[in-house]
């Protein structure tokens, strides 16, 4: 129910200060275990990643984020649950299990941090996708969170990556390098088109 209205409010909220524009939403499963993966630019990458889409996002989001005042609290109701600095816990991870298998949407960033964007993914998405049986959507977001300036979000296709499972840390790798090419494919691609 907070849920449903904050997403609302969001929404609203980020079309205005932000003229948001939505790519592809069409491409994300109505149903069944999903990893949506994101690149990340900014501590709103979540909510405005998760707003324009009509199922509930669960999120990875730092523990310090969660002491902040409002923002916290948006958080939580946002879905979002937190993980230590420093790297994914068991925890984390077996919390994102859970949901996949409860036939859930989890949204991860592979890049793990802002300072990272543009860098190496990290395997966990591909991991948690293969393990969970889950489908893979590429996201990309674009734009600077300026306001009045236009962001758009690009949702593509689900990835295959099946040829990867069973194959070790290599195929996870591999997989990864899939996920965030693809990724950064769709953001030069809507880049360039503006």
């Amino acid at each position: 129910m907070i849920y449903s209205f904050l997403r609302v409010i969001l929404r609203i909220l980020f079309k205005l200060i932000f003229r948001l524009k939505v790519i592809g939403k069409e491409n994300v499963p109505d149903s069944g275990p999903v990893v949506l993966c994101a690149n990340h630019t900014s501590n709103l990458d979540p909510p405005i990643l998760g707003t324009p889409l009509d199922r509930e996002v669960h999120y990875m989001a730092k523990a310090e984020l969660f002491q902040i005042p409002v923002f916290g609290f948006i958080l939580t109701k946002l879905k979002a649950f937190p993980v230590k600095r420093g790297g994914v816990s068991k925890e984390s991870i077996r919390h994102s299990m859970k949901l996949l298998q409860e036939g859930k949407m989890l949204c991860i960033f592979p890049e793990g941090t802002r300072s990272n964007a543009g860098g190496m993914g990290k395997k966990g998405a591909a991991s948690l996708a293969l393990k969970g049986n889950a489908a893979v959507v590429p996201a990309a977001i674009i734009g600077n969170y300026v306001p009045f300036k236009q962001m758009t979000i690009v949702f593509g296709k689900p990835l295959d990556l099946s040829e990867f499972a069973d194959k070790g840390s290599e195929g996870l790798e591999h997989a990864t390098e899939k996920i965030m090419s693809t990724i950064y494919a769709m953001k030069a691609e809507y880049e360039n088109k503006k």
